[in-house]
Parts: C-alpha cells; sequence; structure tokens
C-alpha cells in the first residue's frame, strides 16, 4: 500500500476513535450516586454504543450533543458527551440527545411525518445501538432520546426555520419487541407504549389510520405500563480499617508494594523513609506513595501554583505506570501520592479513588476531572484546585 494512503488511514482512525469515546460522560460528571454508578459499570457498553451511532450513516448530519438546538459551526465546536444515565419522572433511563440537521418543509411534511421520519433516520438506530447492549440491566426502566431537527416554514412571505425538539421515552419493554423486529408495523405497535413529546408536549409517534371523532383528546399516547421500582440495596458492608486490619492487608499487598517501589522509584522519587503504607481517611483506605517532587525555582509561586505543578509535572506521570501493575481486584480504595516540594516548605497530598485514576489512565477523564473526583491537601489543609488558573499565579 502506498505509504500516503497508510498515513490518510491512521490520521482517519486516530481522529475518529477520540470522538467515539468523547460521545460518553464520564462518572464523576453525574451528580446523583446511583445512576453515576450505572454509568461507571457499564462504560464499556456505551462506549461501543458510542462507536455504533457515530459512525452510523445519516441522511443528514447528526451529531450527539448536551445541548439541543445548536448551529452546526456551534455544534462542531460544542461538548459532545451526551449519553448517560439520568432520572426522567422518577424512573432510572439511558439518555441519549443529539442535533440533527436536517430541515423539513412545513408545507409538504406535517407534525406526524417529520416525527415519523426522524425516528426511522435517527432515532431507531440510536436506539438499536443502545437497547441491544444495556437492555438486560436490571436497575434500567426506559431509554430517553432526544433530537432536534428543522422545520423551514414562510411567515409573511419570508422563509424561515427553526428548531423543533423530538422526545422519545421507551420502555424497556417495548424496546426489545423494536430491536427483535423488522417489521414496521410490530415496531408501530410496540411503540404505542413509548410516550412522545414535541418541544415538551405529548404527541402520537405514528398517525392514525382514520380521524379520531372532535371529542376525542389528540395527540395522546398510551402511558406507559407500571413499572415495579426495583428492590433497595442492601446496605455496603462498613469497612474495616483499624489499624490491625490495614496492617494484615499491608502485608497481603507487600510484594505488590515492592513492585511499585522496584519499577517507578527512578521517576516517583520515593522518601525512602517513609515507604508505601496503607492508611485510613474518610473511613476509607488508601495506599500512600510518599514522594519527592522536584521544580524548578521559575516553577515556584502560589501554593496553588505549586500544588497544580506537583500534579502536572509529576503526578500525573506517575498514574498510568502505577495503574498497570494494580491489580484490577485491588481491595483499598484508592492511592494518597504525599508530594513534598523541596525549596517551598510545602506538602501536597492527592486523594484519589481507585476506580477513577483508572478511567484517568483509561483517557476517559482530563487532569482536571480527576482533580474534582479526589481531595487536595495542602499542608494539612483541603483546598479546590482549578489547574489551569493556579498554573498561572506567579504571585
Amino acid at each position: 500500500m502506498p505509504t500516503g494512503h497508510v498515513i490518510l488511514i491512521a490520521a482517519t482512525l486516530a481522529a475518529f476513535v477520540p470522538r467515539c469515546c468523547a460521545q460518553v460522560l464520564s462518572p464523576p460528571e453525574i451528580l446523583d450516586s446511583a445512576t453515576r454508578l450505572l454509568q461507571q459499570k457499564h462504560m464499556p457498553e456505551l462506549k461501543a454504543a458510542a462507536v455504533d451511532i457515530t459512525s452510523h450513516q445519516y441522511p443528514f448530519r447528526f451529531y450527539l450533543s448536551l445541548k439541543l438546538d445548536l448551529a452546526e459551526q456551534q455544534e462542531q465546536l460544542n461538548d459532545q458527551r451526551s449519553i448517560r444515565f439520568s432520572n426522567f419522572q422518577g424512573r432510572t433511563v439511558l439518555q441519549v440527545t443529539g442535533n440533527y440537521f436536517a430541515a423539513y418543509s412545513d408545507e409538504s411534511m406535517n407534525l406526524s411525518d417529520r416525527v415519523t421520519q426522524t425516528y426511522l433516520d435517527v432515532m431507531l438506530p440510536i436506539l438499536r445501538a443502545i437497547a441491544s447492549r444495556l437492555g438486560g440491566e436490571p436497575e434500567l426502566n426506559a431509554f430517553a432520546i432526544e433530537v432536534a431537527h428543522h422545520v423551514r416554514k414562510k411567515v409573511l412571505g419570508v422563509a424561515v426555520e427553526h428548531p423543533e425538539n423530538l422526545a422519545l421515552v421507551v420502555p424497556l419493554a417495548a424496546a426489545w419487541k423494536v430491536v427483535a423486529s423488522s417489521n414496521e408495523k410490530e415496531q408501530m405497535t410496540a411503540l404505542l407504549e413509548s410516550r412522545v413529546f414535541i418541544d415538551g408536549k405529548p404527541v402520537s409517534l405514528w398517525p392514525d389510520p382514520a380521524p379520531e371523532p372532535a371529542h376525542a383528546v389528540a395527540s395522546v399516547v398510551t402511558p406507559p405500563p407500571a413499572i415495579t421500582p426495583p428492590a433497595a440495596p442492601a446496605p455496603a458492608p462498613v469497612q474495616d480499617v483499624s489499624v490491625a486490619a490495614l496492617q494484615q492487608k499491608q502485608m497481603a499487598y507487600q510484594g505488590l508494594i515492592d513492585r511499585i517501589v522496584q519499577h517507578l522509584d527512578a521517576s516517583a522519587h520515593f522518601v525512602s523513609y517513609a515507604p508505601p503504607v496503607l492508611i485510613a481517611f474518610h473511613g476509607k483506605s488508601y495506599l500512600q506513595l510518599s514522594i519527592t517532587t522536584n521544580l524548578a525555582p521559575s516553577g515556584l509561586g502560589s501554593q496553588y501554583r505549586i500544588a497544580a505543578l506537583a500534579f502536572d509535572r509529576h503526578v500525573s506521570h506517575l498514574i498510568r505506570p502505577l495503574v498497570a501493575i494494580l491489580p484490577k481486584d485491588s481491595d483499598f480504595d484508592g492511592i494518597l501520592f504525599s508530594s513534598t516540594v523541596p525549596g517551598a516548605s510545602q506538602s501536597v497530598e492527592f486523594f484519589f479513588p481507585l476506580s477513577e485514576l483508572r478511567y484517568y489512565a483509561d483517557y476517559d477523564l482530563t487532569g482536571q476531572q480527576l482533580i474534582n473526583s479526589g481531595l487536595i491537601l495542602i499542608n494539612g489543609e483541603r483546598i479546590g484546585l482549578e489547574l489551569q488558573s493556579a498554573e498561572a499565579d506567579l504571585r
């Protein structure tokens, strides 16, 4: 194969893979604890669904997006991470939102036609991608897909275009029927159990074959069947973080700790008199790694700048090789990077959950998102740390 073709293919793949992965919200961005746990549990399935959704060939350009009603130029610069678990009227749903840049003529396509067309062209492929992978989750009640398309019409003889937001909430059982069937009539029957909204108002997804009587209430869909809420999960057992328990766990992990020191000492600069040790903090167990962070005199400044540089120039470079050594079944909660900065009379402690360190290692979190998921102490006092602004602070 010619060299130029190889380079072109490599560049195309390099651009495509991060875009697909970037369609899924990272768990720390989800505030509700129950849906955050589901997001964390199903990240591989969500990423696979994102690949299907973004690689599908739509009649017009479609973008996943957290914001609807954006111009296409805005959309290309906007956050396109929109696949996430969320709550809808007390139910747990998997939500997907996006902007579809089709502009339907109001004169040639009525509301039902536009709804049907966007469903067939966009929402059905999305529903197939997510229901086939997530339909077995027992805590999931429905799928919620919201897509903005555009409508052209004339106002006082002048052509104008405006967005129209279509939302579809499909109960789990109906989604299974739709995904399993290639027959449009069967899909229509299954989707009668769904709830459909245009700009927040309920409508029918499929037009009725005959006009309703004048006294009938128009555009009302059959309400979804009652769903029995899942049983409350059993409370998690209280972790034993007593000194004796941590000492016993330390003995079990001593071989792992020795490997960490052996492989990372050259870059971590472990403090010789403070070897790695398991500690308790806020009821959780952390593997404390005491390290020395050497910053040039020009890098010193405010305590926030020093903390930010300690993370960006030292700690962040240790995370991926460290995670590669840790077993996936580690039963401690996180890592404490305890960094001493010579010349600054400053100690910075970075407490990071193990799960978030793994996300960062897989490029699913930025450094700032990792910072936000953890807890930072400077000389024993907790702080908030914004990396970009802190590093610019030369006081």
